[in-house]
Order: C-alpha cells, then structure tokens, then sequence
C-alpha cells in the first residue's frame, strides 16, 4: 500500500516561518559564493560522479577520519536519513525515537512502515539522553535507536560515555544506533575542544548523517553525507539511484572548493555565533517568564513559557508575535511540547538583537 506522507514543520517552514525578524532558522546565515573566491574555470556543469566524485568522497573521507568506502554523498541531511533508514529497517521493524524530536525523522520512519516506539528526553533532565530509559523500552524487535546530536530542538549535547551505552544497548539488541550530526558540527566551530569525533567511530552498530548545512551557512550546496560499514553504504549508494541518480556536478565542485576551505568558514561561523549567544544570554537573563536549557554552543535553543494555560494561548501569541511584531519562531507543537518553542540565532547579529527586542515586548504584552 502506497504512503504518502507529510511533515507539517516542513511545509509551515517552507510557508509561513518568514517573517522581517526571523528566529525561525536554525543554521548560520548563508556564506556568499564570492567569498569562496571561485572562478569560472574551477566549474563544469557535468562530469564523472558515479558512485560518489572521488574528490569529494576523499574531501568528506579527510574530515571524518574514515575510508572513502564507507561515505555516501547525499543531498543534504535529510536524504542522508532517509537512505540510512530504509537500507537497515524493513516494514514493521519497531524504530525508537527520541521525544521530543525532528518532526521529519519521525514522518521517515513512519513512510518506511516502521512500528516506531519513543524514548523522552526530559527538560527536568535537561534533556540529557538516559540510557536507562531507552533500554527499557528496547525489545527483541527493535532494530534502529535514532536520535540527534546536538538535539533538535533544544541544542543539548550527548557526549561519548553516554553514545557508547546506547550503543551496547543496541549491539545487545541486535540493533543499530543512527545518529543525526548535523548539529554536532558546531562544536567543531565554537567549542572545539571539547568537540568528539564522530559517533562513527563508535562502534559498528552506529551509523552517522551530516551535512555542510546547518553550521557552516552552505545550505544550497546540499552537500549531505552518511558513514557507515561498507557494506551498508553500497546499500545505501544503490538505493539512492531511485532517488538521486546523478548528483548536481556544479554542486559537487563547490562543495570540494568549501572543504578545502572550512576553517575560514568555520572561523566566520564561530565569530558571529559567539557573538549572537552573549546577546542571546542577555534576553534569557532578563526573562523571568522563560525557563530553558541553555547548551554553550549551537544555533538553538528551546524555552518554555512559565505561564498557565489559562493566562496565554500558545497559537495565539505565535500569532501575535507575527502579526503584530513581526518575528516568527518555531512554535513547540512541531517538536510535540506546545508550551515550547524553538529560536536560531545564526543570523545577522544587528536582525538577532531587533528580534529579541520584539519577542521581548510580545512577551511583556501577555
């Protein structure tokens, strides 16, 4: 039976999250072409793809730290969880998922059939991961454990120790770990001491997608990626001819000519987050009616409202902050906790500080 699926975030951010002060966006501010100081002759509209542009395969290889061979180029990150999903789970395998989650992830792994179980992650435990929830709610038929780091929404990092348990419990259930890294990139820019390498190198029961998207402001490369075991990428390179087929050459082209310059990109990413989150804790500072978890890097945050229902309506200020203060935010429901909301600030610093004012007085107005 055929599935058509929908991801309401997706459409309401392709419709309605623009606004003159945007809060919406959860990556850095797009880098410009002209700063990658790219010539006409460094491009090729096609060219000699196959099964991943060497290049870029051994581009991506050099900043993983793993083979070539265990590389899958995809458009973005969301074919890359798409691909992984449906090369390891089969209609009715049971996926547990994280709660609260990317709305998209779960909307996969329901198009693919799955029979897919929650595990929480609590804002009284700062959202951490506890892996004593997930291995109660592992069961013999569990065959993927799928979560975000740093999480979507809240921006909360799971370090090591924590993935390595996981991953025993998965290994224990026959199971695999997929871990959506898209935002782990961050730390690399803002706090890189402290940031891991990938959960790839792990163990083999995980299995890792990220991008060039969310950390460095490179969304319209699409450059996406999935390590895994060799043999699941060829899985993965194989399944991904019903969708992709021939990637985008010019894309490709300039996501090797950004590799080879990602420090300076990162660089610039660092500054101008630094920058943004000192203005960020000073509206949090200032708030008495908001309680949140605030992660020291990343692009997002997600606060709650510390006010009773019977005093705001959470549609109805989303509205309000729109309409009338021309700021849009991610509202909670999209995550599943509609008291929440989500917030970027990756954007434009001078935008960031108008919008937080805005937000500020919508908030005062309640």
């Amino acid at each position: 039976m055929s599935r058509v699926m929908r991801t309401d975030y997706i459409e309401w951010a392709k419709l309605r999250a623009h606004a003159r002060f945007n809060l919406a966006t959860s990556g850095v501010m797009n880098f410009p072409l002209a700063d990658l100081g790219v010539t006409l002759d460094q491009l090729e509209i096609s060219g000699p793809s196959g099964y991943g542009f060497e290049p870029l395969q051994q581009a991506l290889a050099t900043k993983c730290g793993v083979s070539p061979d265990c590389i899958v180029h995809s458009v973005g990150t969301s074919m890359a969880n798409y691909l992984a999903m449906a090369a390891v789970i089969e209609p009715g395998d049971e996926v547990l998922i994280e709660h609260p989650a990317y709305d998209p992830l779960l909307a996969v792994a329901l198009h693919l059939g799955a029979d897919v179980k929650r595990f929480p992650r609590r804002f009284e435990d700062a959202f951490r991961i506890d892996p004593a929830e997930i291995e109660r709610r592992v069961t013999p038929r569990t065959r993927l454990i799928v979560l975000t780091n740093l999480h979507n929404p809240t921006g909360v990092f799971a370090d090591n120790s924590t993935l390595l348990q996981v991953g025993e419990i998965a290994r224990r259930a026959g199971a695999r770990v997929l871990v959506d890294e898209v935002y782990l990139e961050m730390l690399a820019t803002q706090c890189p001491r402290v940031a891991p390498r990938s959960a790839f190198h792990l163990g083999e029961e995980f299995i890792v997608t990220s991008s060039l998207t969310k950390a460095y402001g490179l969304s319209g490369l699409r450059c996406g990626w999935i390590l895994a075991r060799k043999d699941l990428a060829e899985k993965m390179w194989r399944l991904n001819d019903l969708f992709g087929n021939i990637p985008a050459h010019t894309a490709e082209l300039l996501s090797v000519i950004a590799l080879q310059q990602l420090d300076k990109i990162a660089a610039r990413s660092a500054a101008l987050l630094d920058k943004n989150r000192a203005s960020l804790d000073r509206f949090l500072d200032s708030r008495s009616d908001l309680e949140v978890v605030r992660p020291p890097c990343g692009t997002i945050v997600f606060p709650r409202v510390a006010r009773p229902p019977s005093v705001w309506r959470a549609a109805d200020f989303f509205a309000l902050l729109r309409e009338k203060y021309e700021t849009s935010v991610v509202p909670g429901k999209f995550f599943e906790l509609p008291e929440h909301f989500r917030m970027g600030i990756g954007g434009d610093s001078a935008t960031l500080d108008a919008a937080l004012s805005r937000l500020a007085s919508a908030l005062d107005s309640l």
